[in-house]
């Protein structure tokens, strides 16, 4: 299994040098797991030469845009396409639900002649909290993360750990500075690919570089930074980090 990043970039990305930070999960015999599916995905799947019918599963770590945002486009491909498969569909029971409530179904539940369900379109599988799933014999741990707090409640977003080549690997999605919270899966992977970003404007629901080079010396040194703004760069490993990834990375 391989894990390919599509694109690097954070929410506001333009495309062309780099897409929104959505990943795919490859195995060898070609079944592929999406990991998010932001408003450019068409783009960034055609760039690998791939299209939505080489889709086989995806998983939805929260409802940003640039994490659902392609959702309508991929469903409608599958759905009317001549495969007209239903790719299988993991997330948190929560997060699943909201998406087709207020981000899909405006666009979606009107068929002609039927009224869909998100059910239609994917062959939904919802996990119950921070949970797991299984994907062709891998299992995946969802993991809480601190991404939004409105002051009622904390924002329902999910990243995930999983094994890659006998690696555990995390993957933050997107989450704020919380190393407290996140200590114990920081020290159990062996590789982590941490949301991180680089604009000089900082906001309070991303980790800032800034933030990340005062975690440990351990930590930094298994962990790969992403979800960045267009822009320079500073020198990852210099500051003692495997560096950023670069679109179409590919980790084996």
């Amino acid at each position: 299994m391989k894990l390919r990043f599509l694109g690097t970039g954070s929410a506001f990305t333009l495309g062309g040098d780099n897409w929104q930070s959505n990943m795919l999960l490859e195995l060898p015999g070609g079944k592929r797991l999406l990991i998010d599916c932001g408003g450019d995905i068409r783009f960034s799947l055609a760039e690998q030469r791939l299209s939505a019918d080489d889709i086989d599963a995806i998983y939805i770590s929260h409802l940003h845009g640039d994490h659902v945002g392609g959702m309508e486009w991929l469903g409608f491909s599958t759905h009317f396409g001549p495969s007209g498969t239903r790719p299988t569909l993991f997330g948190n029971n929560e997060v699943l639900a909201e998406m087709w409530e207020h981000s899909l179904q405006g666009g979606m539940r009107s068929m002609q002649g039927a009224a869909a369900t998100l059910a239609t379109y994917f062959d939904v599988r919802p996990v119950v909290g921070p949970g797991k799933f299984t994907w062709e014999g891998s299992d995946f741990q969802l993991v809480q993360v601190h991404h939004v707090d409105d002051g009622e409640r904390l924002m329902p977003a999910y990243g995930l750990s999983f094994c890659l080549k006998g690696r555990k690997v995390l993957l933050t999605t997107d989450t704020q500075f919380t190393p407290d919270h996140l200590t114990a899966h920081f020290n159990a992977a062996d590789i982590i690919f941490h949301d991180c970003e680089t604009s000089a404007f900082q906001t309070p629901v991303h980790a800032h570089y800034n933030e990340l080079k005062t975690l440990p010396g351990d930590i930094r040194s298994k962990t790969w930074l992403y979800h960045y703004q267009p822009g320079p760069l500073p020198d990852a490993v210099a500051d003692g980090f495997q560096g950023f990834v670069a679109k179409g990375q590919v980790f084996v």
